[in-house]
């Protein structure tokens, strides 16, 4: 183990301090200060090394926490990246946006903060490329077996990565003009800034991995050609169908879903120049949906200049702890501050929108919402409640439905459940043969934690198909996984 005293002698969680908000907000940097290392040293060190790791069950890559924990606390970066890469293709992605897992499902956590897991794996793969150490790793042969991945985010890279070093070629159909997914546009820069992207995506293209962006799949190419061209498909296309709010008003200009709202944002934060961008600016400002696509809305908006933030919930205010409902190692909901709730605006609890209210010239100009209370099943409004706040502009984050239909997963045929997930079998092949699927367009929304390793797991299946052997490449999860219950 690490300390073998760590547990004990530092009984507190230690994470980087964030920017001064009037400083963070008057730019798109990432938030955190930098750590110092004794310090995070100090916080690996709390890692009991447990007999059983349950910080494993919480997190679905099967990441050896407990080792790169050890080897970190020792000093040992070199040896801590190596354990790190083993299961994670891009730690500086999940150090940074996951919501971990694995820290709720730490058995310190029974009774004391848990080992700040997050922060010892973002400094390991920072240092990792600081000292040079994060290098291509191209193939030492050619199968000469090719492979279509459509999509870019991170369960597209993933899969990408393993196929290209596993010596298949490799190409990634991406319809953004960068590739990255939702990691380039949709997480705003003050989470992630997207030179983390560009030099994890600079490192795949020297492995061979190529990418064809500006490229719609379904559109400037069909399923059927593409299927005719390579020799396997993987469809890694996200679940990017957004859940919508049908109620009167919803025709109103100045009501957007936030994945039209945020990657404008991602642009003009890199200096492009938008043509008539949805902006924040002087405005008021709801967000309707409060996790972290809506608290990305707030930061955003607040970068912006809004003249007010209101994140609205349907959900009641989540305790400080864990429900009895919600026991260790479960992920529970808590009440949990984001670094844009830290920065402004009011969060609204166990409200729903009754009617978005237009002015003369049909742009929204407030919203009507009441409180409400779980009855048999259901939300029912509370009588009397009804009041009516000003909005100038309504952001919709309220979660995503399922891939888009109409496009390439319509023209290759295969199969969806009841869901409208795409159906895939142990080897996450579709219901055509050589079409595979992994990541949300597949399991439906989810972390960045089970898009990578869904990736991973895919790449084993296209890999045996492709060489007709069991493949080498590691599997860390089936598709019917799925995050611990009770």
């Amino acid at each position: 183990m690490a300390d073998p005293q760590g547990f004990l002698t530092t009984r507190e969680r230690e994470l980087p301090a964030r920017r001064p908000v009037p400083v963070r907000i008057k730019d798109w940097r990432e938030v955190y200060e930098p750590q110092d290392v004794d310090q995070l040293r100090r916080q690996a060190g709390r890692c009991m090394d447990c007999g059983i790791p349950f910080c494993h069950n919480g997190c679905p890559l099967g990441n050896l926490i407990p080792e790169w924990n050890d080897l970190a606390w020792k000093g040992q970066w070199r040896e801590a990246i190596e354990r790190l890469h083993a299961t994670n293709n891009f730690p500086e992605f999940t150090g940074r946006l996951c919501p971990a897992p694995c820290e709720t499902a730490c058995v310190l956590g029974i009774n004391q903060p848990a080992v700040t897991i997050k922060q010892v794996e973002v400094t390991t793969i920072e240092r990792a490329f600081e000292a040079g150490s994060v290098v291509p790793q191209p193939p030492e042969r050619l199968s000469g077996k090719t492979v279509a991945v459509v999509g870019s985010g991170p369960a597209g890279l993933a899969v990408a990565q393993q196929l290209t070093r596993a010596g298949h070629t490799v190409a990634v159909f991406e319809r953004a003009d960068r590739p990255g997914g939702l990691l380039r546009y949709g997480i705003p820069e003050f989470k992630m800034e997207k030179a983390v992207l560009d030099r994890r995506i600079s490192q795949m293209e020297a492995e061979g991995t190529r990418f064809r962006c500006g490229v719609a799949v379904g559109a400037d190419i069909t399923g059927q050609q593409l299927k005719a061209r390579y020799d396997a498909v993987v469809l890694a296309v996200g679940a990017t169908v957004p859940r919508d709010l049908p109620v009167p008003g919803r025709h109103l200009a100045g009501i957007h879903q936030a994945m039209e709202y945020l990657p404008q944002g991602n642009r003009a934060a890199l200096g492009e120049q938008v043509e008539d961008q949805i902006l924040a600016t002087g405005k008021d400002v709801i967000v309707i949906g409060g996790g972290d696509t809506g608290a990305d809305c707030i930061g955003t908006a607040l970068r912006q200049g809004a003249r007010s933030v209101t994140s609205l919930e349907i959900m009641p205010r989540p305790g400080e702890d864990r429900a009895p409902g919600q026991p260790w190692p479960t992920y529970p909901m808590i009440y949990r501050v984001a670094s844009a709730h830290e920065e402004g605006g009011e969060r609204v609890y166990a409200v729903s929108t009754t009617e978005l209210v237009g002015d003369a010239d049909g742009h929204v100009a407030g919203l009507r919402l009441t409180e409400v209370e779980f009855v048999e099943g259901r939300f029912a409004p509370v009588e009397g409640t009804e009041r009516e706040i000003p909005a100038q502009l309504v952001l919709l984050a309220m979660g995503f439905l399922g891939p888009e239909s109409n496009s390439v997963v319509e023209q290759l045929d295969v199969e969806l459940d009841a869901l409208s997930n795409v159906v895939r079998d142990a080897a996450y092949m579709t219901s055509v043969p050589g079409v595979f699927v992994a990541g949300d367009a597949g399991r439906g929304q989810s972390l960045i934690v089970w898009a990578i390793a869904e990736g991973r797991a895919a790449a084993h299946g296209v890999d045996s198909w492709l060489t007709g052997s069991p493949s080498q490449l590691p599997r860390p999860i089936n598709p019917t996984d799925r995050p611990l219950t009770i």
